[in-house]
């Protein structure tokens, strides 16, 4: 049987060719995946979002980013960079004009394309930034966030709320109510 060799791209040529393409493309390792669109739904939630970091964080110094600014993860000997849907850093060193790599607070919107990714392998490299307070997915399907946190011993666990529920971003000081997160997304 014949093995496919599989083609590997250095990280500046990665970055170099994003600057151009017309989609979007994540880098794990050398690889790179193109990014599917979102619904209408998925782009009103990251949207909401957006906006209530972007009122809350004004004029603080911390930096809010929807979409299209990528993270940059250095993990087990490999570069990786994903595009959160939306994300908030706070470090004046993140300087970086195309990525980021001190976030403190990352927000993935689930997609059934992309749950499980965003439920494994983004969670677990998203979780090994030092500067990572809290790590939130947001259902689309229905009124559902999920906020995980480390404890003081670096042990990560999350809790999850629902249609009445307040969502607490303690890394930024904002409490969101389902009603502003779905917004425009769900009848009331």
């Amino acid at each position: 049987m014949m093995e496919l060799a599989t083609a590997f791209i250095s990280v500046s040529n990665y970055l170099d060719g994003e600057q151009t393409s017309p989609i979007r493309h994540e880098y794990v390792g050398g690889q790179i995946f193109a990014m599917s669109g979102g619904s209408e739904e998925h782009n009103r939630i990251a949207g909401n979002i957006y906006a209530s970091l972007l009122a809350r964080l004004r004029g603080s110094g911390c930096k809010t980013f929807i979409a299209d600014m990528k993270v940059k993860i250095a993990a087990k000997n490999t570069d990786i960079f994903y595009y959160p849907d939306a994300m908030v850093t706070c470090d004046r060193q993140d300087t970086e004009k195309f990525y980021k790599t001190h976030p403190c607070l990352i927000v993935e919107v689930l997609s059934p394309s992309t749950e499980n990714l965003d439920r494994r392998e983004k969670r677990l490299n998203y979780q090994s930034l030092p500067s990572l307070q809290e790590y939130v997915l947001v259902s689309q399907e229905r009124m559902q966030v999920e906020v995980y946190r480390p404890d003081k011993a670096g042990n990560w666990s999350g809790e999850v709320l629902s249609t009445r529920d307040r969502v607490e971003l303690k890394s930024v000081g904002l409490s969101l109510s389902m009603a502003d997160i779905y917004d425009e997304v769900f009848p009331e």
